[in-house]
């Protein structure tokens, strides 16, 4: 018994001194898995729990997700401070790319977002050149590929979960941007239906026709 325990013993110090020498500073959650790591080089990197309290009135939230040479990399989710699922994003080394969703409080899709994020693999990119003011692709260039993350693929805004409104992006440029916008909150203007005068209302303008002010009339 007394040399198993010494042997647990000498298995847990061998196995710190190997996450310490990995890693510059880190945590362990309540399981004991390693997070929150940074390396030597300052880089964040492996599982990540990040806390943020409430601020100038903005409530706190938690977000949560995997760090890969030093950048956000593969889905990051983030919560209310209550718990409740707020958002669920995807990164390429920093950058968003594919489908992000944003969630009310109440648990409700709010709206989703399309990105292209750089991808490391493809040293060359293929981008479309768009006429002035036509919202038309006119050529294609082929550039060197760089971190970056744009707008691409269509975005969907939602009211208590009901799709509202649409919108397509190509390489951070829309569409269409002479489409008509729906504003959330306002109704569409209704043309008044015409009403017919009555003979008493026909009268009065007869008789005050060239007036600039009548009495008894109000004027805005």
């Amino acid at each position: 018994m007394r040399k198993l325990q010494l042997f647990v013993c000498f298995l847990f110090l061998f196995i710190s001194s190997i996450v310490t020498a990995q890693y510059k500073d880190f945590s362990l959650n309540q399981n004991g898995d390693t997070i929150n790591a940074t390396n030597n080089a300052g880089q964040k990197l492996g599982k990540w729990v990040i806390e943020v309290g409430e601020l100038r009135g903005e409530p706190g939230y938690v977000e949560e997700g995997v760090y890969k040479k030093g950048e956000k990399h593969g889905y990051w989710r983030k919560y209310s401070a209550l718990g409740d699922l707020l958002s669920v994003e995807n990164f390429i080394y920093g950058g968003k790319a594919g489908l992000q969703q944003y969630f009310t409080f109440l648990g409700e899709i709010e709206h989703e977002e399309n990105w292209k994020g750089y991808n490391p693999d493809a040293p060359y990119d293929t981008i479309p050149v768009y006429g002035t003011g036509s919202g038309e692709i006119v050529d294609y260039k082929i550039v060197k590929a760089q971190p970056y993350s744009v707008k691409d693929g269509e975005w969907r805004y939602y009211e208590a979960g009901r799709l509202i409104r649409t919108e397509q992006w190509s390489n951070n440029n829309i569409v269409n941007p002479n489409a008509p916008k729906v504003v959330v909150g306002k109704k569409p203007y209704v043309k008044p239906e015409k009403v017919d005068k009555t003979p008493t209302m026909l009268d009065w303008e007869k008789k005050h026709r060239g007036k600039k002010y009548v009495e008894g009339a109000t004027h805005l």
